[in-house]
């Protein structure tokens, strides 16, 4: 579904990607890994064409999607939950979901309000607050419903725990076995490596720009020791 080679990226004169590969097969759950700023995001943006590559693969169901805009990207079907949630802080819930809904690819099940509400009854309950009204937890639960509610064919999430309290970053992992469950495929950005080990089916590690490690969940058990060696502070 996704595929990236050889990506290279720059913020201005600062180089911070030199070589990153991966890849996201339909279904799959798939990690990035690393230490902070090492370019997890910085691979999400370009992605996403948030930011131009400046070299490098990036294709999609097949097709180079390398330096399209964002909003082209996004209606291909990919769907991204940032780092910093960056929700529409005045909006209520229920505006912040429908915003962006759409179902341009025909989901077999599409992601609807009663739907998100189901997945997240916090949501529920908060239908009718600002979303600047909202804890951190639930800030984040809204922005992956948010990201939900275009039915994407590939959901990243960007730190998708970071800053939590324990008990919403179970109920939030828990939510995304659910629907990992369901087929969905997923990018995950986390630090949280007992937890991904269980829940990804493939993991990446980048350090200093370039992908260092890859492999499958056995891989990962296998080679645990080499893994938090890049990643563990």
């Amino acid at each position: 579904m996704l595929k990236v080679r050889g990506l290279k990226a720059s913020y201005g004169a600062s180089r911070v990607l030199f070589d990153v590969s991966l890849d996201v097969a339909s279904g799959e759950v798939v990690t990035l890994l690393g230490r902070n700023g090492m370019g997890k995001t910085t691979t999400t943006r370009a992605i996403m064409g948030l930011l131009p590559p400046q070299a490098g693969v990036i294709e999609f169901n097949g097709r180079s999607v390398a330096g399209w805009r964002a909003d082209r990207i996004a209606r291909l079907g990919i769907g991204l939950v940032p780092e910093g949630r960056q929700i529409f802080p005045t909006l209520s819930v229920r505006e912040n979901l429908v915003a962006t809904a759409a179902d341009r690819n025909a989901a077999r099940s599409p992601w609807t309000l009663p739907r998100i509400f189901g997945l997240f009854p916090r949501l529920d309950e908060r239908q009718g607050q600002a979303g600047k009204t909202l804890s951190g937890g639930e800030q984040q639960m809204l922005a992956i419903g948010r990201a939900l509610m275009t039915n994407p064919d590939l959901l990243i999430l960007d730190e998708a725990t970071e800053g939590l309290a324990p008990v919403i970053r179970a109920e939030i992992w828990h939510c995304l076995e659910a629907i990992k469950a369901e087929g969905q495929s997923i990018l995950l950005v986390d630090k949280n490596i007992t937890v991904l080990e269980r829940l990804a089916d493939r993991h990446h590690v980048i350090e200093k720009g370039r992908t260092i490690w890859a492999g499958t969940r056995a891989d990962f058990v296998r080679e645990r020791a080499e893994v938090h060696r890049h990643v563990s502070f």
